[in-house]
């Protein structure tokens, strides 16, 4: 720990190492564990965080005891909303966090870093996870991105804090043209797609480790291994869920971003409940998500429809098709179904759900993902050889 450390800070810190060591997998490396006690998260925590799932704001000065347990918990924090501008009495929604310690330790174990590896990061939010690579590798073999100015340079100054200078750079990660011959690449931020020229940063055999998400479920880590040709293949791995990069953001929230007067649907029924593609099997929605990547869902309660208690609502992101799906709450044999555009969505989504319980309900870990040097994304199941259908 720090000169600047104090007693609460340390043993505050200790007590989650400990967590650590028992819960993970494996402990923390020596080399992992010597960057945890010389990089303290404490230290890369805004004065004000919001906890739970309401955001309710927890203040370091006003309320230091609970700051500093939400500092070592093994839970994220969220370090920013609304993109850094004042809500007012408005809605807040998370802009930026801290990641649960847990992950980020097994990210750092599945990167596989090696001393001498050149890394590239892509999210670099409050400078932490930087900061454990910077300690682990060296500060000049480690670079960081961050879209958002005002967090890079927060990051800039807790990096210096802790006597650690990575290359923090403001900037679109999807974009900026930033690091090449990589060894290693680790993006804290969720990917629907792995934006053009990220692979062909990196060396042969080189490591890439995306969080992943589909409109449909944010959900999984994409663990890619570089080619010599421009392309990359791997499989995903299970228990992750990052905020989505900026750039990749869907601005559908509500049905009435999608439905519009004059829109008349046509009417069938079905005998697919629609809570077994939206409920708690997370691999049946993670199957779907990967058949349908450009689909989005969202529940709305409708109690003054007769004989509906909720709806179930999908679209394509570019709003051109939806469809409802009517929940009385009670049966779960025949629901209505309301479809409207170019492509009958309930119909796909049926057909996702099928196949996928036809090969067995596979877990997200049972799939991969190919990226050719073209930038095309080829989902699998089991191998390269077996490619997930495309649905719409």
């Amino acid at each position: 720990m720090t000169d600047t450390t104090g007693a609460a800070e340390r043993a505050a810190a200790s007590g989650l190492l400990g967590r650590l060591n028992k819960t993970l997998a494996q402990p923390l490396a020596p080399e992992w564990q010597a960057a945890y006690e010389a990089v303290p998260r404490h230290g890369f925590l805004p004065d004000t965080v919001w906890l739970g799932d309401d955001l309710t704001p927890c203040d370091r000065r006003k309320t230091p005891g609970a700051w500093l347990r939400a500092a070592y918990d093994d839970e994220p924090v969220v370090t920013q909303v609304n993109d850094g501008a004042d809500p007012g009495d408005g809605e807040r929604w998370p802009s930026c966090s801290a990641s649960a310690p847990g992950i980020v330790f097994r990210m750092l174990h599945m990167l596989d870093v090696r001393s001498g590896d050149r890394a590239l990061e892509i999210g670099t939010g409050t400078g932490w996870n930087a900061g454990l690579l910077a300690h682990r590798l060296g500060s000049d073999l480690v670079t960081t991105v961050e879209v958002d100015p005002a967090l890079a340079d927060r990051a800039r100054d807790n990096l210096k804090a802790a006597g650690l200078a990575p290359h923090v750079i403001t900037g679109d990660g999807a974009t900026l043209e930033v690091g090449h011959g990589l060894d290693r690449f680790l993006a804290t931020c969720s990917v629907r797609r792995v934006p053009p020229g990220w692979v062909a940063r990196m060396k042969s055999g080189g490591v890439m480790l995306l969080p992943w998400e589909s409109p449909w479920l944010c959900y999984g880590l994409l663990r890619l291994t570089a080619d010599s040709d421009g392309s990359a293949s791997g499989t995903f791995h299970p228990r992750s869920a990052f905020m989505l990069m900026r750039g990749q953001r869907t601005d559908l929230r509500i049905f009435r971003d999608v439905v519009r007067d004059g829109h008349v649907p046509d009417e069938r029924s079905t005998t697919l409940s629609p809570r077994s593609v939206t409920g708690d099997d997370w691999a049946a929605q993670f199957a779907i998500g990967l058949q349908l990547p450009d689909v989005w869902w969202t529940w709305h309660e409708d109690p003054d429809v007769e004989g509906v208690s909720a709806r179930l609502w999908l679209a394509t992101v570019d709003a051109t098709s939806w469809a409802a799906i009517d929940y009385d709450g009670e049966t779960d044999k025949r629901f209505t179904v309301w479809e409207h555009g170019h492509r009958r969505l309930w119909s796909e989504v049926e057909a996702a759900y099928h196949w996928w319980r036809s090969h067995g309900c596979p877990r997200p870990e049972h799939f991969g993902m190919s990226v050719a040097a073209d930038g095309r994304h080829t989902p699998w199941l089991g191998s390269p050889g077996r490619p997930v259908p495309h649905r719409g």
